[in-house]
């Protein structure tokens, strides 16, 4: 019982941190593309402390025959990322969130073409409801946002959209699992975010100070590298459903600080319809109680 107490605190501290994410990467000037690779970078290098000093081998001659999967995953999840931090830049944390939070919806609806699954009446009703409170969030029908407002929507969709894509990537990945499949992505994430970020200015790391330093070291190792650990250890001893329910405490942090800390405005069809797209694809997941069904939580 203990063991269980102590798996929920580890995933509620995992996602209540992922929450305050947004904020840090206010302080950090960096574009997002040489963003995403700092944070890529920083994470890699605690996970690979962390697997040195528990012990743990990386599975090399598991990852040979899954390499262009993890390869593919890692680039999904280097744009994820970059799309994500876009989405920051145009619209308040709350909304970009909240839009992040549609990657189970979209994971609902390829399932049954990548995997031949049948939708139920349950799904079917539940992306309709999500759908519908994105609609909500967007102000599509009444006037829409700003301009702005829909541009960090839209980066926010196309971040879930990604994110869509390494879970269901994911599930071909058989062999390499947990916090392994996790360091793995971030190798293969350095090495497509590599390129692209020489390509397109650099680094750009003159335009750091104190502030920005604190905030991008803390991105990358507490976001992304401790959390990261925190939250697969805890996924290993937790039922899928209970996961499934303390996962959603990552977008409300996100809105309270949003709301709270930030002083960012959120209008009440926009706090309905975030409430939709939670409710209906926490709803949604459950039903199920496969073990691998964490996988489809949405964690940045």
């Amino acid at each position: 019982m203990n063991h269980d107490h102590h798996a929920r605190a580890m995933l509620v501290i995992s996602m209540a941190v992922f929450g305050t994410l947004g904020p840090f990467v206010r302080c950090i000037p960096l574009s997002s593309s040489a963003l995403a690779l700092a944070r890529a970078v920083l994470a890699a290098a605690l996970i690979f402390l962390y697997l040195t000093v528990s012990r743990q081998n990386i599975p090399l001659k598991q990852m040979k025959g899954e390499a262009p999967l993890l390869l593919l995953s890692g680039a999904a999840m280097g744009i994820n990322w970059i799309l994500l931090f876009e989405s920051y830049k145009y619209t308040a944390v709350s909304i970009a969130t909240l839009s992040y939070y549609f990657a189970p919806v979209i994971v609902t609806i390829a399932c049954p073409i990548l995997f031949r699954e049948r939708l139920t009446g349950k799904q079917i009703l539940c992306f309709l409801m999500s759908t519908a409170g994105l609609v909500l969030i967007t102000g599509l029908g009444k006037g829409g946002q700003g301009g702005r407002d829909l541009i960090g929507i839209l980066f926010g969709l196309g971040a879930a959209a990604f994110y869509a894509a390494v879970i269901l990537l994911n599930k071909f990945i058989r062999q390499v699992n947990g916090i392994h499949r996790t360091f793995l992505q971030f190798l293969a994430a350095i090495a497509v975010l590599i390129p692209y970020v020489a390509a397109s200015g650099g680094m750009g790391l003159d335009q750091m100070n104190a502030v920005s330093w604190a905030a991008l070291l803390t991105v990358g190792f507490v976001h992304t590298g401790i959390t990261y650990c925190l939250y697969f250890s805890s996924l290993k001893e937790l039922p899928g459903q209970k996961a499934a329910i303390l996962s959603y405490i990552d977008p409300l942090v996100a809105v309270f600080v949003s709301i709270c800390f930030l002083g960012e405005k959120i209008t009440p069809p926009q706090l309905l319809g975030g409430a939709m797209i939670l409710g209906f694809t926490l709803l949604n997941e459950l039903p199920s109680r496969h073990p691998e069904a964490a996988d489809s939580h949405v964690s940045v």
